[in-house]
């Protein structure tokens, strides 16, 4: 008795099953009907040609003015050591402890075009010397350069001679 039941259900799960499945016929109708409705909501149209003037344009380069004022700036008392005068504004790229690397750092600058110099200052009672790749007499001149140096020389830094 138990294996005609097993039987029953198994004839009644394979004909739900096969029951369920999506015709091909069905898919291709709702294809047709598909493309029909978009033939007919498709139609050509034509427009006018409309006459195109050409004009020349000559574009307009200004450069952009950065605001600098909010760049810090280090004041420091130093004494010129080596290289071109240092001016009010220099842009620090490297503060050593030992002069000779000072001054290797500032020769390899002005063999790149910079007027670098070295200044020593006393911070805490130990000596530093400032390598500055290059000075100005205005601070948005040293803050502009600084942002160039900044990609090569991270870290670079504005300092004020007082």
């Amino acid at each position: 008795m138990k294996k005609i039941l097993l039987m029953c259900a198994a004839v009644c799960a394979v004909f739900a099953m096969s029951s369920c499945k999506s015709k091909e016929s069905a898919y291709k109708k709702a294809y047709e009907k598909a493309k029909a409705q978009q033939g007919a909501t498709t139609t050509p149209t034509t427009t006018p040609v409309q006459q195109v003037t050409t004009q020349t344009v000559t574009p307009v380069t200004t450069t952009p003015v950065a605001d600098y004022s909010n760049v810090a700036v280090r004041n420091e008392n130093v004494t010129f050591v080596e290289g071109s005068p240092l001016k009010q504004y220099g842009v620090v790229v490297a503060s050593v402890t030992i002069k000779s690397n000072g001054v290797a750092l500032m020769q390899k600058l002005a063999g790149q075009g910079y007027n670098s110099c070295v200044a020593q200052a006393q911070v805490n009672g130990q000596t530093f010397y400032r390598v500055v790749a290059c000075s100005y007499d205005t601070k948005p001149e040293a803050a502009q350069k600084r942002a160039q140096l900044e990609g090569q020389y991270p870290g670079a830094w504005l300092l004020y001679k007082k």
